[in-house]
């Protein structure tokens, strides 16, 4: 690494930090798709590292593991929509996740929204946001973002990942 090398230099494994992997390895979380729009088209991806933080403002926070690809240009956007996806959507949340894979086809049902950016209108729920601050910590970066506008989709059997695989678990009911 140069002395000019501005990136995040890879994470050491430690005892701590991969006990926290075995300790959220068997700890379900909800897996989310969030999507933006780019001056390269379309970018997207997997997370599971989702949770509401306030309701006034109505606000939410993510993480992601580094700032390049899809993931830099979600951090460099506006605005983004988290989508909080179902068991139908186990394969287009693969998808999401791998880098390379096929995204945004009109197989999958994507649109765009009058904002611009990329919108699955058979997601459980989508959250149209701005970023309000986004915080490094070692190589990942945490997004703390304002939620502009819910728009509810069909529900389902909501998705959750744990243990390095995707589950459903039963419908939640109405909302």
């Amino acid at each position: 690494m140069t002395m000019n090398d501005t990136r995040p230099a890879a994470p050491v494994p430690t005892e701590v930090g991969e006990g926290l992997k075995a300790a959220f390895r068997q700890h379900p979380a909800g897996v989310a798709i969030i999507t933006a729009a780019s001056p390269a088209g379309p970018v997207g991806l997997t997370a599971s590292s989702v949770a509401s933080v306030a309701v006034d403002p109505a606000a939410i926070v993510f993480s992601v593991t580094r700032a390049t690809g899809s993931a830099g240009a979600i951090l460099a956007a506006d605005g983004f929509v988290v989508h909080l996806v179902d068991d139908e959507h186990s394969a287009l949340a693969q998808s999401f996740a791998v880098s390379g894979s096929e995204r945004f086809t009109p197989e999958q049902g994507w649109r765009t929204l009058p904002t611009g950016e990329p919108y699955l209108p058979e997601a459980r729920v989508a959250l149209r946001c701005r970023p309000i601050q986004s915080v490094p910590v070692g190589s990942s970066t945490v997004v703390i973002a304002e939620v502009l506008e819910v728009r509810h989709g069909r529900p389902g059997r909501p998705l959750v990942y744990v243990d390095r695989r995707f589950h459903a678990l039963p419908p939640g009911g109405e909302h």
